[in-house]
């Protein structure tokens, strides 16, 4: 399933106070690999920021005057996370002030998630480390994801470390890059002995050792979705 992992800025904490998004970063996944998709946007949220909203992304007003409005972008972000599975850390933040943006432009609108299927990884961090800190930094620093550049909030920046730590969190790879890979095929040589010119040791395996695999591979892919040793046999 193709993944979009979102991150949001906002004036304040609350939508319910008239607060709007004034960033959405997300960053595309396809089968737990980084396409090189993104959406970036600053938006001119037509309000003040509060001051401790300022001090987290450190974004001000002047510098969103020429940005446009939500309803400029909102098609097009509907269509970057239609049909995806979204990540999002803490996710009913997230989604309330995408809801009520969406409930701006029609009264009748209903909620991102029924384009989508949500997922918080707050709440997959928490059922994995239980009674720690879970924050995107905290995370960060348990699943060894470099985040030495997050002096300040932003929403893509965010979202391309939660990527990180989603897949690490997850039994998946980790630094991504900001292109994809190219990928070439590979033209199979002859076997190590031939090589070498030595002949391979025989290995036999025994049925307790061969059931441990078996487990390990299930294990894996109940966490991560997929296992690469599904690719050959």
């Amino acid at each position: 399933m193709r993944q979009v992992v979102l991150d949001t800025e906002t004036t304040g904490l609350s939508p319910e106070a008239q607060h709007r998004i004034i960033e959405i970063g997300c960053v595309e996944m396809e089968a737990r690999l980084y396409t090189g998709r993104t959406f970036h946007r600053y938006l001119n949220p037509e309000r003040d920021i509060d001051t401790a909203a300022q001090d987290v992304h450190g974004i001000s007003i002047e510098q969103l005057a020429d940005k446009p409005r939500f309803r400029e972008i909102a098609e097009e972000f509907r269509e970057f996370i239609a049909d995806a599975e979204v990540l999002i850390h803490n996710a009913p933040f997230d989604v309330g002030f995408l809801d009520a943006e969406y409930r701006r432009l029609d009264p009748l609108h209903g909620s991102v998630a029924e384009w989508c299927k949500l997922t918080d990884t707050l709440t997959l961090a928490r059922q994995r480390y239980p009674g720690q800190a879970n924050s995107l930094d905290a995370l960060c620093r348990r699943l060894g994801v470099d985040n030495r550049n997050r002096d300040l909030h932003g929403a893509l920046l965010d979202a391309q470390l939660l990527a990180e730590v989603y897949l690490a969190m997850t039994g998946g790879q980790v630094n991504l890059e900001l292109e994809a890979a190219p990928r070439h095929p590979v033209t199979p040589g002859p076997a190590i002995g031939a090589r070498s010119g030595c002949p391979l040791p025989g290995v036999k395996v025994s049925a307790a050792e061969r059931e441990a695999h078996r487990k390990r591979l299930d294990d894996i892919r109940t966490r991560a979705g997929v296992c690469i040793w599904d690719r050959h046999g």
